[in-house]
Parts: structure tokens; sequence; C-alpha cells
């Protein structure tokens, strides 16, 4: 697949190495000689200039791109790419840099498909490395809600229960589980709890804390709440 990526710094640079390192074709828009120049000597073909313009967007062959993402760190340009580039069918992805801006850009961008923060993700992989073992943080859902896996082991007070016996807090969802090894399933109520089976939960961050006590049985560290 084709990808056009608009803005070379440091999120730029990254997915589109991630990008290329699966095989796909990606195309970089950057206005910085400085930074265009750090992307070719990557081996990345770089159009140098505003993203936010059509005519160097179609520079970029943005008509045979399977999708663009507006990168850079400013969001007016990430937007008005993705406008532009929805235009000619592309999937796009705008990054964004404030939680506060996520609910506008939601809201009113009807044209672009995904908004991503990659601070946010940033976080979330740094909390998991905090907490290690048996709870991952997979996503923030909303400013109070997140998506964790949970992982039974020897010392989990649900272990050898049955899903049906599994009583969780309030503002609580059981959304997805896996026997060890195994992928992840809708649950059903007969199934046991074993060592190394997973859990999906969706919970407020509020009660994270006594889902963890629940299922993983560390009451004396953290829950893996946000900041």
């Amino acid at each position: 697949m084709r990808y056009v990526i608009v803005g070379a710094g440091r999120v730029g640079l990254r997915t589109a190495r991630a990008l290329r390192e699966s095989g796909h074709e990606v195309v970089l828009v950057e206005r910085s000689n400085e930074r265009a120049e750090r992307a070719r000597a990557d081996g990345f073909t770089v159009i140098e200039g505003d993203g936010s313009l059509e005519e160097i967007l179609l520079e970029a062959d943005l008509e045979s791109a399977d999708a663009l993402g507006g990168l850079t760190g400013d969001l007016n340009t990430n937007f008005v790419a993705c406008l532009i580039a929805d235009h000619y069918g592309c999937r796009t992805v705008m990054r964004i840099d404030e939680d506060y801006r996520e609910e506008i850009y939601r809201k009113y961008a009807d044209e672009v498909d995904e908004v991503v923060y990659p601070e946010r993700l940033g976080a979330i992989a740094t909390k998991n490395a905090l907490l290690g073992g048996n709870v991952r943080a997979i996503a923030d859902v909303a400013q109070d809600v997140q998506l964790v896996e949970l992982t039974i082991n020897a010392a989990s007070p649900v272990r050898g229960y049955s899903i049906s016996e599994l009583e969780l807090p309030a503002n609580t969802r059981l959304l997805a589980f896996g026997k060890e090894g195994e992928p992840l399933t809708v649950p059903t109520d007969d199934v046991s709890l074993e060592d190394g089976d997973s859990l999906v939960v969706v919970a407020d961050f509020d009660v994270l804390g006594d889902v963890r006590s629940i299922v993983v049985g560390e009451t004396g560290r953290a829950a893996p709440g946000g900041a």
C-alpha cells in the first residue's frame, strides 16, 4: 500500500519507518529543509513544501495514495491536509497535540477517519512498562474510561472461578476473554478462569484499582488509571 505522511518530524518519521518496515511505500511532505534532508538521508522520498497546499500534496501523487497522515505539530496543517486527502478518496489520520481539542475535532471533522494523540499513546506504553506483570492498558477510551487487559495468575482471587461467578464493580464491563495462547473471544458464562487466561475489561478510572484487586490480586500497587 502507498501512504503520504505530512510532517517529517519525530512522529512523522517514526511512523514512516514503521510503515516501510511492514513493506509499504511512503512519501513524506515536509516544509523544513533540514527535516527533509534528514528524511532523504534515511532513504525516503520527500516533497518539500507546505502540506496544507493541494498542489504540494499532488506532487506527492496523492491521487494514488491509500491514506494520508497529517502528523505535523500544527493542527491547522494536519486538518487541511486531511480535508484535501479526503477529497481524493484517501483514508485520513490527523494528529492532535492536546486532550481538550480532541472533542472539538471529533465533532466537526467528519472528513477525518481517525484522530491520534501520539503523546497519549506514548503515555500508555510507559504506563504498561511501569505496571508490568498482569495488567496492560490498551487504550484511553475517554477522559475517565480505560480499556485494560488483565491476566489470571497464581495469586488471582478469581482463579478457578467461572465467568458467571466473576463479580466486577459497577461501571465495568467484561468485553473479551481468551485462554492462554488462544485468540480473544466473546466470553461465555461456563468458562473457567485459569493461569494465563486474559480478560479485556472497560472500566471507569475510579474503579480500576478494585478491578485489579479482584482479578489480579495485587492490592498493594497503584491502579492502572490515567494521569
